[in-house]
């Protein structure tokens, strides 16, 4: 029989399946591969409300200072597709632990950090691990829940979990630097890595199935394309949409994914599988993760900044005034993972994108410089039925959709244009001001993205 086209010669010798774990066993490694995850999404927020502290602290520069929060998210969005392929290369488990380890250390370094210099470099490189984390997380996710109704149940529970710590980032970090100053943020990551060490201590090894070729160029490329990309977003919510920083990064970030286009054509075994592809229900996925996450993730700093510079908050009733759009991704995600086991990803992803629509609309209402309570609630509660129904039911699309060779390179493709759609929606939403204009986008946005997810997860017809 000949070989798969793009697979080298060697392969993995064929492994005995592993017998099913214990309940107690199973839940303690679950709760180990959702802690590891939850301490990465806690470090894109917790930093956030401690800026005047550092500020304080280390008199950086003006220019320096929204790199001390930007660098974790850049580095962590341009990695996360390596850090898929690298896991299904050398295996998931290997590289999780790894990665862990790594977050921990690399913590106490920021928490030393004697200036801002050092601060944004260590960053940068928490950013790096983060990226090997959470795709073999995923990874190991899926191969602990073979049976799919199990998986989107799974898959829901961990994104709670997850979305646990970007909810607490804001309150805990407030609290932390209320308590000590900024290093307490740091210096709270290693015993919650401990801690998912110690839990996931029987992490399964899924089998690797052949050791495909490595695509040196089309993961430079693209790693380097979503690296700039975030790297120009994250400058134009600082310098503005015209500031050579932001718009040559961008350009240098469109050559490359052009780049890649060509290249991927000729390489054996190409980053992203034209399989992979090819298939409607991912390209979807992918779709829906980023316009959620630019709905989310940017209402959410938005509201942050506005709700700070209209009612003058202390930085922890600053994260306590994020809870009605922040606390339901600590819950919510429980119940959808049950709702796509039991109808399937495809209403309960346009139900939340759906819900972004509403939010813009309620959104465009708000006119006025004090507008009505009641209002803004309703368009927080919106933005996060997004985030509790959209992200998790395209990851859980994702996860049932994509061949199982690719599980984890098919979460880092997911995971880096989740995080490119939450930098644009930082970028756009934190720069707009009004919260009207905001409205505005928000429709123009998810209007054509809901309709273009309905025809891709359409069934075809007898």
């Amino acid at each position: 029989m000949s070989r798969p086209s793009g697979v080298a010669a060697t392969t993995a010798p064929p492994e005995e399946p592993a017998p099913a774990p214990s309940t107690v066993r199973s839940k303690l490694t679950f709760a180990g591969i959702a802690t590891g995850n939850l301490l990465v999404l806690l470090d894109t927020s917790i930093l956030n409300v401690a800026v005047p502290d550092v500020q304080k602290s280390l008199h950086p520069a003006a220019a320096a200072l929204p790199w001390a929060v930007d660098a974790y998210t850049v580095v962590f969005a341009g990695l996360l597709l390596a850090g898929g392929v690298i896991a299904d290369r050398w295996g998931a488990r290997r590289v999780y632990v790894c990665a862990l380890g790594l977050f921990a250390a690399l913590s106490v370094v920021c928490a030393l950090a004697p200036d801002v210099g050092y601060l944004i470099a260590g960053r940068a490189l928490l950013g790096a691990a983060g990226a090997g984390l959470v795709p073999a997380s995923l990874a190991l996710l899926i191969h602990l829940n073979p049976d799919p109704a199990r998986r989107t149940r799974a898959i829901g529970a961990w994104t709670a979990l997850s979305g646990l710590g970007a909810a607490a980032g804001p309150v805990l970090g407030g609290a932390l630097v209320e308590l000590g100053g900024w290093r307490l943020v740091f210096l709270v990551n290693p015993p919650i890595a401990l801690a998912a060490l110690l839990l996931a201590r029987r992490l399964p090894v899924p089998p690797v199935r052949a050791v495909r070729a490595l695509d040196r160029p089309g993961l430079a490329l693209s790693t380097a394309g979503l690296g700039l990309l975030t790297f120009g977003l994250v400058e134009a919510g600082i310098e503005g949409w015209g500031s050579p920083y932001a718009l040559v990064p961008v350009v240098a970030a469109l050559l490359c994914f052009a780049a890649v286009a060509l290249v991927e054509r000729r390489v054996a075994s190409p980053v992203l599988p034209p399989a992979l592809l090819a298939l409607p229900k991912v390209r979807a996925a992918m779709v829906a993760a980023a316009v959620s996450c630019f709905a989310y993730f940017g209402g959410m700093y938005m509201f942050a900044v506005w709700l700070q510079h209209t009612y003058d908050l202390t930085p922890f009733k600053a994260g306590l005034a994020s809870l009605p759009i922040a606390f339901p991704v600590c819950v919510m995600p429980f119940f959808t993972g049950r709702l796509v086991a039991r109808h399937g990803p495809r209403p309960v992803l346009l139900a939340g994108m759906s819900a972004s629509v509403v939010a813009g609309v309620l959104l465009a209402l708000c006119g006025g410089h004090h507008p009505p309570l009641p209002l803004i609630i309703a368009a927080e509660l919106a933005l996060a039925a997004t985030g509790t129904l959209s992200i998790p039911s395209a990851a859980a699309a994702m996860a049932v959709s994509a061949p199982p060779e690719y599980a984890a390179t098919s979460q880092g493709a997911l995971n880096g244009i989740r995080q490119a759609g939450s930098a644009l929606g930082v970028a756009v939403l934190g720069t707009l001001g009004a919260l009207t204009t905001s409205g505005y986008v928000l429709i123009g946005i998810g209007l054509p993205a809901v309709l273009l997810v309905t025809r891709a997860t359409a069934k075809p017809s007898a």
